[in-house]
């Protein structure tokens, strides 16, 4: 027993590395558990520090910069317009505004609320504020005002803590020397809708406008450009402290236009405060050197935003001051269109330039009489008598005996009642009437229809810059289209060659007839403008009187003997037309005036437009490059050699 005893104690005081641990094992396999995953944890942790240091080290590099560094696109400059001689007629001038970045504030609303207690903003400008938050992307800065004063800068920067992502920046504005002189040429700029936005990014940087009107409409991507970009260095605050770098926008094009804006001026003096229009152009290239209409507007006004009582003012007067009346207008031509109905006669066969026609003052034609615009007629006359005493019974005749789709296809060909090809928008087409394009409106043509629009009465409507090519194409032989831009960045264009437009598909003899008749109107004893007539030495000119009813004159009226037109209120009374071409010997100029309600072509339009042509001639804006004196006093050059 005392040895099994003795065998027990021994065994418990064994020497410990004798003894079995059972957790041994255990503790081995979490040392290695443990220590595989350290070195995953390791592994991952070493290779997301490459990734993020090694491979993606330059995002993050520029991720911290914009933390310092705040980039954003610049508005480009908005090309120039000039005149034929480069003198500015619409330009840019620089302008204060406040924008607002949305993507350095936290607290866009907020923001915008401390702005308006410092700068107050109008109803007007909060709706624009929202729609362009709304629909731009916050890296695109947002205009909280423009046109900034000196004094609203200053509470800007004074307060620039408490207004995150606000900056002063510099801009541009529209500006229009000559104000209301080339307004309806011009046209005028206006901020981007929504539309517009949608279709080029470009315009939604504050700044950026639109051409609504005019060339800086038709223009609108030459004027553009491209944008540029500026870095600047901010604090937290997000208060601007030094520019870093910048790359300037490249300009838009410079326009450069066919008008003398000299002879602009001379044109507008001459109409003075009459409700008119008139355009003067080149016969032999289609330039358009002047072009005026009146009353005319401001289109700076447009650029800052037109007040709603300046639009009231606008669209509630009955002279249409918006309206470019030389494009837009449209008007009976009246007698102006005598010519044409000529050169359909003479190309028809039907009518000979020696046929005669007896005139009794008047042509009754199923029950309905006709009245010449001379009660006592004109007796027997041919086609240079008819166009000298412009007698209506002769065009009555013609009219009837060619047919109106023979009128329509040469007065097509002379450019009436059809889209021309001139750099402006809004344009009207006029009309020319056939018994094709009456019956498509659900109406009878009859005879009667035809008859009045021989002497450009009826339906009849065309726009004053068509006359002037009409006048144009008699007088060069040419089918010259109106043209407004000359050049573009210095780019003289084509269409300034006489040899590019093609001649007239029209027999010379007959043109030269039409230039006879229109010299007689002037130049010859009882010819129906003698107030048109040239005092210059050695220069003459033709041309053709017009007067267009707007409303009807009864019969009973016409043969009392006692109607007056000029007695009826202003808007009852007729329009005045005059078309003119000069020097006739060689002819390089030609005009159209039309007075609204001036009564009588002869004694209203004819002594404008002598005024116009005589300036005209006298600048001679044709054969300068640069701007020819007020006067000259030496017209002799303009005379041909014999």
């Amino acid at each position: 027993m005392w040895l099994k005893r003795r065998k027990k104690e021994n065994r418990r005081f064994l020497p410990v590395r004798e003894q079995k641990d059972p957790a041994r094992g255990v503790f081995t396999r979490r040392a290695l558990l443990f220590m595989a995953v350290q070195t995953v944890a390791l592994g991952e942790l070493g290779r997301r520090l490459y990734k993020i240091q090694i491979e993606d080290g330059d995002h993050y590099a520029r991720m911290a910069a914009k933390n310092r560094i705040s980039k954003r696109l610049l508005a480009p400059p908005r090309g120039r317009i000039v005149d034929r001689y480069g003198v500015a007629l619409a330009n840019n001038k620089e302008n204060w505004r406040a924008l607002l970045m949305p993507e350095e504030t936290t607290d866009v609303t907020g923001t915008i609320e401390r702005f308006s207690s410092i700068i107050p903003l109008d109803e007007r400008d909060r709706t624009r504020i929202a729609r362009e938050m709304r629909h731009q992307r916050r890296f695109v800065p947002v205009m909280l005002r423009d046109f900034l004063s000196w004094d609203e800068m200053a509470r800007i920067e004074l307060n620039a803590p408490s207004l995150p992502g606000v900056l002063i920046d510099v801009g541009t504005r529209r500006v229009y020397p000559e104000g209301e002189l080339l307004a309806h040429i011009i046209g005028y700029v206006a901020p981007p809708n929504e539309k517009d936005v949608a279709r080029s990014a470009l315009l939604a940087l504050p700044g950026m406008r639109v051409g609504r009107a005019g060339i800086e409409q038709s223009q609108d991507d030459n004027l553009r450009g491209t944008a540029g970009s500026v870095e600047m260095e901010v604090n937290a605050v997000g208060r601007v402290m030094s520019e870093l770098n910048r790359e300037e926008g490249v300009p838009g094009e410079e326009i450069s236009l066919t008008i003398d804006r000299a002879l602009q001026q001379k044109v507008l003096n001459a109409i003075g405060d009459q409700t008119a229009s008139a355009v003067v152009m080149d016969c032999q290239n289609g330039e358009v050197l002047a072009m005026v209409s009146t009353p005319s507007f401001d289109p700076s006004l447009f650029d800052s935003g037109v007040s709603h009582a300046q639009w009231i003012e606008w669209t509630n007067n009955q002279r249409t001051p918006l309206i470019n009346k030389a494009v837009a207008g449209v008007y009976p031509p009246g007698s102006t269109f005598k010519p044409a109905v000529a050169m359909a006669a003479l190309e028809s066969g039907l009518v000979s330039p020696t046929d005669r026609f007896f005139c009794p003052g008047h042509l009754d034609v199923g029950g309905t009489r006709f009245h010449c615009w001379s009660r006592w007629g004109h007796g027997s006359v041919d086609l240079h008598l008819a166009l000298k005493y412009s007698c209506d019974v002769y065009f009555y005749e013609v009219a009837r005996r060619i047919g109106m789709e023979r009128i329509a296809a040469t007065a097509h060909k002379f450019g009436l009642g059809t889209q021309l090809d001139i750099e402006l928008p809004h344009t009207r087409t006029g009309l020319i009437p056939t018994p094709a394009w009456r019956q498509a409106h659900h109406h009878h043509w009859n005879g009667g229809d035809t008859i009045v629009s021989g002497i450009g009465q009826g339906f009849v409507q065309v726009t004053p810059l068509q006359l002037a090519t009409y006048t144009a194409r008699i007088a060069s032989g040419r089918a010259v289209q109106p043209h407004l831009v000359r050049a573009i960045n210095g780019e003289i264009g084509k269409q300034v060659q006489p040899d590019h437009w093609p001649t007239l598909d029209m027999p010379d003899r007959y043109l030269a007839a039409l230039r006879s008749g229109m010299f007689a109107v002037i130049n010859e004893p009882h010819g129906t403008a003698p107030k048109a007539r040239l005092d210059l030495p050695g220069i003459t000119m033709a041309g053709k009187t017009g007067s267009a009813q707007v409303r009807r004159v009864s019969r009973a009226l016409r043969e009392s003997g006692h109607f007056n037109s000029a007695n009826l209120p202003w808007e009852y009374r007729p329009h005045a037309l005059f078309i003119c071409f000069a020097p006739y010997d060689s002819p390089r100029y030609a005009v159209s005036v039309v007075i609204e309600h001036g009564n009588a072509g002869a004694d209203a339009a004819a002594p404008l437009a002598r005024i116009i042509m005589r300036d005209t001639l006298l600048r001679d804006p044709v054969t300068h490059t640069t701007p020819p004196p007020e006067s000259v006093a030496d017209a002799s050059s303009l005379v041909s050699d014999p």
